[in-house]
């Protein structure tokens, strides 16, 4: 045999899985289409989230958590309802998880070498019920060096673990089955794509040069979402949310393209929860792209007014940061707003100074380099917006700047193909709301949340503006952002057990067939349900990895 184990695909969970194996003395073929720059995946251009419960980072800020609290919230996010079937895994996984992120993970991460900055983020506030959709407390964690400082210890892993002969990278070899023998799979048959040194997430040559296949005691697929086929996205698209956008744009390089769910179908292997996915509403095309159709979401803080393509505020809980796919059903399901692809921020520059954050390490160069002084300087005390923020503002196309509300609607309406905003109607709103911010008190549901925003300190210090009217020329200029539904992950995928061994259609593992990632849906084929709570990306791909590389390693052993 070529490996003890194959690993089809070189991102997180892939990288993890393989750490777990050549730790035990396995030796490992890991498998990519994708060239050596590559390595990590769409981990590597993350902002580096991870969903802890409880940790040191919350407690020093008065957090008060507990695996009770954040099980709950789980639960309600993720609405569980086919337990007889497709989810009778995933709501396994999500307990063991949630078990995980409130025990073990903390001191495992740190002991790979992944830190995180001290300030918990609050993602994801959810529906506004406490028996609702969200997170009930902060408890987004940044890990330093963002996607990268996740990533860099298992490529370092890796890297030793091919020195020492335990590991032999297949770049640019793209499998096209999974070969069955007797009722298992016992390896991978593909092709050999031409070289390509593109930088990573460039999209890369697909000219086949030749043929390969290996063979193994067992293979672990890791090979990620669709959120980079549109097709596919919309062939998957649920009913509940609406009809899906005629434009999108990718959060994802083009290699997550979801070859391989096919694929593993073709071995025996089931796949689940395909209607059910994670796309954001507050993507911006990026001015400066990687890949094609490169986007950039929006992390916003709690402030800015958020208005629906005809100029109506949307109603609570479609507020920012509170309800992704609430805020994407409500924009795709109202019927005279459902043709239009778009939506509209309006907010002031003193908010964009304190409140955007763009995801992504490339967007985060303070972080992701490690550079705490410059973190203090740019997010805390200085004044201004953080670079690549302001870099947005002045040359991203979806960016439009002005000095009254007038000019604003202006240059708002030139973004589109008809002009569709009144400014008196937007002026009547923003000036009611204006209104309520007089007092720390409020009967407006965002003007409220942002009270409650700021009295967590994480927040009040780096993520709040203070309250202030949006029509105050001291707190200007008037800034205009449209927004556009961003493609982003799959929460769907492999069925798998516990062991992260892939089940078949009779419910039974397909033997020498494992997965794990968003491959798997992050475990069992759908662990986060419909909803995400999160910083639960980077922890899923880190938890099922390590899972399928534990149990692959016992298993041929």
């Amino acid at each position: 045999m070529d490996a003890d184990v194959i690993i089809v695909g070189a991102g997180l969970a892939g990288l993890v899985a393989a750490q777990q194996l050549t730790g035990r003395g396995r030796k490992v073929a890991l498998v990519d289409q994708e060239n050596a720059a590559n390595l990590g995946g769409q981990a590597y251009w993350s902002f580096g989230g991870l969903f802890l419960v409880n940790s040191p980072e919350q407690r020093r800020l008065r957090v008060k958590d507990s695996f009770e609290l954040a099980w709950s919230d789980w639960q309600a996010s993720a609405g569980f309802d086919r337990l007889e079937d497709e989810d009778v895994w995933a709501a396994r996984w999500a307990r063991a998880y949630v078990d995980f992120a409130a025990g073990e993970k903390r001191s495992w991460i740190d002991a790979q070498g992944i830190k995180l900055t001290p300030v918990v983020g609050w993602a994801e506030r959810g529906g506004l019920r406490a028996d609702g959709h969200g997170n009930s407390v902060p408890r987004f964690h940044v890990a330093w060096g963002t996607g990268t400082g996740v990533v860099a210890p298992f490529v370092r892993g890796a890297e030793q673990a091919a020195d020492a002969g335990l590991l032999r990278f297949y770049h640019r070899h793209r499998v096209d089955e999974l070969v069955v023998r007797d009722g298992a799979v016992t390896g991978v048959r593909g092709s050999v794509l031409m070289d390509d040194p593109s930088p990573r997430g460039v999209a890369s040559s697909r000219e086949v040069t030749g043929s390969f296949e290996l063979t193994a005691q067992a293979v672990i697929v890791t090979s990620g979402g669709i959120g980079a086929d549109h097709d596919l996205v919309r062939r998957h698209w649920p009913r509940r949310l609406g009809t899906a956008p005629q434009n999108m744009i990718t959060g994802v390089p083009a290699h997550v393209d979801g070859r391989m769910l096919a694929i593993s179908a073709a071995a025996g292997a089931r796949i689940v929860n395909q209607d059910r996915m994670w796309h954001y509403t507050e993507g911006v095309r990026n001015w400066d792209p990687v890949w094609p159709g490169h986007a950039i979401r929006i992390l916003p803080g709690p402030s800015s007014m958020w208005f629906d393509a005809l100029g109506r505020r949307l109603p609570e809980p479609c507020l920012p940061g509170y309800d992704t796919l609430g805020t994407l059903k409500y924009l795709r399901t109202t019927p005279d707003i459902a043709g239009y692809d778009h939506s509209w921020f309006v907010l002031t520059q003193k908010i964009l100074e304190k409140e955007f954050a763009l995801s992504g390490s490339e967007q985060n160069p303070d972080i992701t380099g490690g550079d705490r002084k410059a973190v203090l300087r740019n997010r805390v005390f200085g004044k201004g917006a953080p670079a690549p923020v302001e870099a947005f503002k002045r040359h991203g196309a979806d960016f439009v700047v002005a000095t009254t509300l007038d000019e604003l609607v202006v240059r708002m309406n030139g973004l589109t193909d008809e002009p569709l905003l009144d400014a008196g109607e937007l002026r009547r709103q923003i000036v009611a709301r204006d209104l309520q911010v007089g007092n720390p008190y409020s009967k407006d549901a965002q003007v409220q949340g942002i009270h409650n925003s700021r009295r967590f300190l994480g927040d009040r210090l780096s993520r709040t503006a203070t309250p202030h009217r949006i029509l105050d020329p001291q707190a200007g200029p008037l800034i205009g952002v449209k927004l556009h539904v961003l493609t982003r992950k799959s929460l769907g995928g492999i069925q798998t057990d516990l062991d992260s061994r892939v089940l078949g259609v009779d419910g039974e593992p397909v033997s020498g067939l494992y997965a794990a990632g968003e491959a798997a849906g992050f475990g069992g084929g759908g662990v986060h349900g419909y909803n995400a709570l999160e910083g639960t990306f980077l922890g899923g791909c880190l938890f099922s990895g390590r899972q399928a590389g534990r149990a692959a390693a016992q298993a041929v052993a």
